[in-house]
């Protein structure tokens, strides 16, 4: 009996713990919200961000307080001699919040810090072949997403992806859809929905898009897409990701069931921004 009672007493206190932080955080998260956003930081959006003042001013607002909270909560290095400043830390915020706006979000709780190299950077791996034979691989990479925590960017990369929001390309939104799709523990292409019944939809909608795109791939037809959206089920996320928010009026023509997906699922209407 004595060990049940201390059992039970003990589930009560952490419960109460996590009552207690999650509150702590959430009050916290509002007086960061609640400063005022710095000059600085403004100067930054209107130089490296050409789309922010297309945003209506509902989202600008909020936007602007999710980078706050985001660069108060994560932590940026510097690679290879790269001095982190604020245009580095406001430039990649920004990116990775415009795909929190309008959700309920807790910020990427699973991102602990940004990697960012001057350029493109060279990552070793190995894969096994059908044979069991393991090769060895190098790869040169403008971004990656790792579920323990991280994200990678070349700094070359998130300028030029930022600076053209039309070209359907965008390492750092490509990299921080990931991040959501591994909220729940790996990346399968499906991200955390906001219904259970949602995932039969977006199952159905998404295999056979992906489908089409690997043929398109195979066969080299022209597609909306970039191929390397034919790799799996997460990059194709990944990659749809990155034309819903920089080409939405084509990917609502050519693929409309897949815009409606992503246009509930992100709570946005990105078309109206062009």
């Amino acid at each position: 009996m004595l060990a049940v009672f201390i059992t039970l007493t003990l589930g009560l206190g952490a419960i109460a713990w996590l009552a207690s932080s999650r509150w702590r955080k959430t009050l916290h998260r509002k007086r960061v919200m609640a400063s005022a956003f710095p000059k600085a930081w403004r100067t930054i959006l209107k130089k490296r961000l050409p789309y922010f003042h297309a945003l209506p001013a509902d989202l600008q607002l909020q936007l602007k307080r999710h980078i706050q909270v985001f660069l108060d909560e994560k932590r940026f290095v510097g690679c290879d001699g790269l001095q982190i400043t604020d245009e580095i830390r406001v430039t990649i915020a920004a990116q990775a919040c415009l795909l929190l706006l309008n959700r309920n979000t807790d910020f990427y709780p699973n991102l602990r810090q940004i990697l960012v190299y001057p350029d493109a950077f060279i990552v070793d791996s190995q894969h096994q072949d059908p044979a069991g034979l393991i090769w060895e691989q190098r790869n040169v990479l403008a971004g990656e997403s790792w579920e323990q925590g991280q994200v990678i960017l070349s700094w070359k990369n998130t300028l030029e992806g930022a600076a053209n929001p039309h070209d359907g390309n965008n390492v750092v939104i490509h990299e921080f859809a990931h991040q959501l799709d591994q909220e729940d523990g790996h990346a399968n292409g499906a991200p955390i929905l906001q219904r259970r019944q949602d995932y039969l939809s977006w199952s159905s909608v998404f295999s056979q898009a992906f489908n089409e795109l690997v043929q398109a791939a195979a066969l080299g037809r022209p597609s909306l897409f970039n191929y390397y959206g034919a790799t799996n089920p997460a990059e194709f996320f990944a990659v749809v990701t990155e034309v819903f928010f920089e080409k939405p009026e084509a990917l609502n023509l050519e693929h409309p069931a897949l815009y409606r997906e992503l246009s509930h699922f992100y709570q946005l209407d990105p078309i109206n921004w062009h």
